[in-house]
C-alpha cells in the first residue's frame, strides 16, 4: 500500500485571534486536502490554555461535511481527564455524524494546570488511561459491560449509541519516542502515533521494539506505522525553513509556558529558538517538494504508511498553507500513488 497523508489542522489560537474569524479558513483547508487526496484530518486537545482551543469532536462535526470520505481523528484527546462512558458515547456521536469515518486518536497530556483543574492527580494518569482503553473497547462492542478497575466502574451497562464502525472506531495510541510509549503503543493500539519531533535514526530502533512488542502479545502487525511531520514547501529551500521556523518558533513560545513532564528529548523543541532550529533540522520538512519526497520515501523504507502533516501555525497566514497544500498535491502526493 502506497503511503498515505493525513492534514494536522490549527485549531488553538493566540490570544488575538478569534477563532471564529477562522473557520472558514479550516473549512477551505478540509476542502482542498479533499481535492488533493489526502485521507484525514486532525485536530487538537487542550483546556484552559493560553491559546483558545475549538474542542476537538465539535470542531470535527462542523467540519465533517466539508471532508467528504476522509477520515477524521484527533490527535490527541486527552484520554484521562475525562470518564470513559462519555468518551465512549460522544466518539460514537461523531462516528454516526461522518459516517463512520471517525478515528480516535488518544493521548495522555502532559500540563499540570490541566489536570489540578480536573482535581486528577498526575500519577494517576497511566492507570486512567489503560483503564478508559479497556472500558471505551469494550462499550463499543455494544454489548453489556460490566467492569470493576480502580477508577472506573460500569454493571451490567450497555451504550446508549454504538457506534457506526463495527467494535467502534480504531485507536491510535499517541505516545513519546522510548521504551514505555512504544510497548504502550503495542500493547494498547491499533495503531501508533509518533510525535513530530523525533528524526528517522532515533525511531528505526522503537519501530523495531513496537512491532516485536506486537509480536509477543501476539497482536500481529499494527493497522498502520504513523509519523507525525511538519510541513512549509517553497521552490527555494532557505526560504521554506525561514517560513516555517518563523511561525513554529511563534506557537512555541505559547506552548513553552507550560512545565514539560521530564527534560526528556520529547520535550527539547519547547526549550528555545536553538533547540527548535536543530529539531527542525533532523525532522521537520521545511523545504522544497524533491527533498521533502526523499525524506519521506526515507521514512517509507523504514516501514512508516502514514504520515500526518502539519502546515499551519498561528503566525502562518493561510495564503502560505494553500502554496504548501497545493505544492504537495502537485509535487509530492503524485510520488507516492
Amino acid at each position: 500500500m502506497a503511503l498515505r497523508f493525513g492534514l494536522a489542522l490549527m485549531n488553538d489560537f493566540a490570544p488575538h485571534i478569534s477563532p471564529s474569524s477562522r473557520i472558514g479558513q479550516m473549512r477551505e483547508q478540509v476542502r482542498a486536502a479533499r481535492d488533493a487526496g489526502m485521507h484525514s484530518i486532525w485536530v487538537l486537545n487542550h483546556y484552559l490554555g493560553n491559546m483558545a482551543t475549538m474542542q476537538p469532536l465539535v470542531t470535527l462535526a462542523a467540519l465533517a461535511e466539508h471532508a467528504g470520505e476522509m477520515k477524521l481523528g484527533t490527535n490527541m484527546f486527552i484520554l484521562p481527564l475525562r470518564h470513559p462512558v462519555a468518551v465512549a458515547e460522544e466518539f460514537a456521536t461523531l462516528d454516526h455524524i461522518t459516517g463512520g469515518n471517525v478515528i480516535a486518536g488518544f493521548g495522555m497530556g502532559y500540563r499540570g494546570n490541566e489536570y489540578a483543574a480536573f482535581g486528577i492527580p498526575m500519577e494517576q494518569r497511566v492507570a486512567r488511561y489503560e483503564e478508559s482503553v479497556e472500558l471505551i473497547r469494550r462499550l463499543w462492542r455494544a454489548e453489556p459491560v460490566t467492569f470493576e478497575g480502580e477508577h472506573f466502574t460500569v454493571r451490567g451497562e450497555r451504550i446508549g449509541i454504538p457506534p457506526v464502525q463495527p467494535g467502534g472506531p480504531r485507536i491510535w495510541v499517541g505516545a513519546g519516542v522510548h521504551k514505555t510509549g512504544a510497548r504502550r503503543a503495542a500493547r494498547l493500539g491499533d495503531t501508533w502515533i509518533i510525535p513530530p519531533h523525533a528524526p528517522l535514526e532515533k525511531l528505526v530502533p522503537y519501530l523495531r521494539l513496537h512491532r516485536e512488542e506486537r509480536e509477543r502479545l501476539g497482536r500481529g502487525p499494527a493497522d498502520e506505522i504513523v509519523v507525525r511531520r511538519e510541513l512549509v514547501l517553497d521552490d527555494d529551500p532557505e526560504r521554506a525553513r525561514a517560513i516555517g521556523l518563523e511561525a513554529r518558533e511563534a506557537s512555541t513560545r505559547m506552548y513553552a509556558r507550560f512545565e514539560a513532564p521530564d527534560n526528556t528529548d520529547a520535550y527539547r523543541h519547547l526549550k528555545g529558538a536553538g533547540e527548535l532550529a536543530e529539531t527542525a533540522q533532523g525532522s521537520y520538512l521545511f523545504t522544497d517538494p524533491a527533498t521533502a519526497v526523499a525524506a519521506l520515501k526515507e521514512l517509507e523504507a523504514h516501514g512508516v504508511t502514514y504520515v500526518i502533516l502539519r502546515m499551519q501555525w498561528y503566525a502562518l497566514e493561510q495564503e502560505r498553507v494553500l502554496a504548501t497544500l497545493a505544492a504537495f498535491r502537485d509535487h509530492v502526493l503524485p510520488r507516492f500513488r
